[in-house]
């Protein structure tokens, strides 16, 4: 009956507040240690938040972008809105002033809730979004001048109003449906114009009941949130689904800066503790590359029981919910040693109490979910997308099967169908096509785009994938991401290219290509580090030319790993593997535009930015990994990454 009365966020948090009132909420750290907010300290300052608005003549409907690394006041900045009757725009700390703006005046957003981290940002494009009248700065010490006033005085200003106005703010609150817009939250914009997706508040509470038949989380669970708040995934799991189940969930301490933040995760997840962390491929990788780098400054004694660990560890678990049955039970004893001589002490990194990964955002490959299986704290592959608010489907601690992206949410309807719209039996590929409560409004003022892809209330995910017999879904890729090769035969490479990147340490990222060519030709970031150590332990002098040869055989002969008498020969058909490679002459980031705010790469962009290097792998000179010009980006890339 509970989960019926259910129909709004602020459902969910009042919901909350009679379940679990004392309940901590919210950690974050101030004055060198993390501090608790309890929820009904949050619902307190949610009010306070949401009667100053009304106060500053905030109007049902109306819209407040909000710009801030994840902290309590960007809860309380979100709730309030919410309890206004508004819309909260979320935006990346990672876009660009010009990407700000077309946000900031596309959404309409009359207020402004910003960290003053990004004050100096604000200022600069201040005269080019006009229809702000007000700027709420979290933690402003500054004196308060023109549009620029502190949140602290937002709240001060809603204690006064609420007392002033006792039940105007309840009459608000109450008028707030299930069907009112609560988020508007912008794609990428990596393939064209952003859009503004807007999420409902029934689309919220559907998702985190949809959620919650998957995973449950205990209230004692904890949760250090450290991808971007914005972010639907986090959004979601995050904020709302720790909040629907009374647990907590703490903000990384950003300190200074981004670098600073970044820096600080390692600390933070031994100070929190978690049960529970989100990632995305990026940082699931990064992690891994980290414990590695560990293990080897440890010394070949501590490397020999790593790689006797994680060997026995991959047997026994197998590909997903495997461990122990069978013949793998006579490994128990290997297992448990295993953890004690130093899995575990791996683990505390993490802080000690983590249980499990939840993987979303881009797909994870097999061998990367085999690794954290293996070290004992699985990560789950699910999958999702904005639209869909975020998750439509996802493995869970109880059941897994590596590979898949588990079983779909419910209640929802999943079919996969052809090209003309036909379901397709099971087994068969095709586009992933969902309906259900977790459905998008739409794109804000964008009905055409909206009716491309919502049709007779089915959303067309763009998204390749089919269901095996035991309804596990399987998600192969976009099908803008699609290559076709020279017969026409269609292709996804994004998990040839997290294969490639998963299994050889020299390489950071490859991006494959091919339009219709004879052959499939690579993009290759070498992993400089990884690279370096191989150079020195064949005795050759690091910076000479002869050096960046031998990392250029080295990377082909990681390639030639993937082909007939290789190591990992039949992975997949030879045909799409690249025949060529070109080495880039710069990493990804975030600056040349290769990679977006959610952590992905942009194919588009990164085709765009290297087509002469494109070009050049399809000349007779370009077949050759040694050639002249791969030489030349190896160097420049190495001496950039030592300047």
């Amino acid at each position: 009956m509970i989960k019926e009365e259910l129909h709004t966020i602020i459902d969910l948090l009042e919901r909350s507040c009679r379940k679990f009132p004392e309940n901590v909420y919210l950690w974050e750290k101030r004055e060198g240690r993390y501090q608790a907010t309890t929820y009904l300290e949050t619902r307190k300052q949610a009010k306070f938040v949401a009667a100053g608005l009304i106060a500053n003549g905030f109007r049902t409907g109306e819209r407040v972008a909000l710009l801030s690394e994840g902290c309590n006041d960007w809860i309380f900045g979100e709730l309030g809105i919410l309890y206004a009757g508004g819309v909260n725009v979320p935006l990346s700390i990672k876009l660009t002033a010009r990407e700000l703006i077309f946000r900031i005046n596309h959404s309409g957003a009359r207020f402004l809730f910003l960290s003053d981290h990004y004050l100096g940002m604000i200022h600069e494009i201040e005269l080019e979004i006009p229809e702000v009248e007000r700027i709420f700065v979290f933690h402003y010490v500054l004196p308060e001048t023109g549009k620029y006033t502190s949140f602290e005085q937002l709240k001060k200003t809603g204690c006064l109003y609420m007392s002033e106005h006792p039940g105007s703010l309840q009459k608000r609150t109450l008028a707030v449906k299930s069907d009112d817009v609560a988020n508007i939250s912008y794609t990428s914009g990596t393939t064209a114009e952003p859009k503004g997706i807007m999420l409902s508040h029934g689309n919220f509470v559907s998702n985190v009941l949809q959620s919650d038949t998957l995973i449950r989380i205990p209230e004692y669970f904890k949760i250090l949130l450290f991808l971007p708040w914005d972010h639907s995934f986090a959004h979601t799991v995050g904020i709302y689904s720790f909040m629907y189940n009374g647990a907590s969930l703490a903000s990384v301490d950003f300190g200074k800066s981004s670098i600073e933040s970044l820096r600080n995760i390692p600390v933070n997840m031994r100070e929190i503790k978690p049960h529970l962390l989100l990632s995305v491929p990026a940082l699931a990788k990064n992690f891994r590359k980290n414990i590695e780098v560990g293990v080897r400054q440890k010394g070949k004694m501590v490397q020999l029981f790593y790689k006797w660990s994680m060997k026995i560890g991959y047997r026994y678990h197998g590909s997903g919910n495997h461990q122990g049955k069978g013949i793998r039970y006579l490994l128990w004893p290997c297992v448990k040693l295993a953890d004690i001589l130093i899995l575990r002490k791996i683990r505390r990194i993490f802080g000690g109490n983590l249980q499990f990964f939840i993987g979303g955002g881009a797909l994870l490959d097999i061998e990367l979910q085999r690794y954290f299986c293996a070290l004992g704290i699985p990560m789950l592959q699910g999958y999702g997308l904005s639209e869909a608010s975020p998750v439509i489907s996802s493995n869970c601690p109880e059941f897994y099967h590596l590979g898949s992206s588990g079983r779909p949410v419910q209640p929802m309807d999943l079919k996969i169908c052809d090209e003309a719209g036909r379901e397709l039996p099971r087994g068969e590929k095709g586009e992933i096509v969902i309906r259900g409560g977790n459905v998008m409004k739409g794109y804000w003022k964008n009905p055409q785009s909206t009716a491309e892809v919502i049709r007779d209330g089915w959303l067309y995910t763009g998204d390749m994938g089919y269901l095996d017999k035991e309804g596990l879904l399987y998600v192969l890729g976009r099908f803008k991401s699609l290559l076709i090769a020279g017969d026409g035969e269609k292709f996804s490479p994004e998990g040839i290219e997290e294969a490639i990147v998963s299994l050889s340490p020299y390489i950071d990222y490859c991006i494959l290509y091919n339009d219709q060519s004879a052959y499939t030709s690579g993009l290759i970031v070498p992993n400089r580090a990884v690279c370096l150590e191989y150079v020195q332990r064949q005795h050759e002098q690091p910076g000479s030319i002869e050096s960046y040869k031998l990392i250029l055989s080295k990377i082909y002969d990681e390639l030639m790993k993937f082909r007939k008498g290789g190591v990992y020969e039949g992975m997949f058909p030879e045909r799409w593997l690249p025949a060529v490679v070109g080495i880039l002459p710069e990493p990804f980031s975030e600056q040349n535009g290769t990679i977006n705010s959610t952590s992905k790469v942009v194919r588009r962009k990164v085709y765009e930015i290297f087509r002469e290097e494109l070009e050049f792998i399809y000349t007779p000179e370009g077949k050759e990994i040694r050639n002249t010009r791969n030489t030349r980006n190896i160097k420049k890339l190495f001496m950039m990454n030592n300047g």
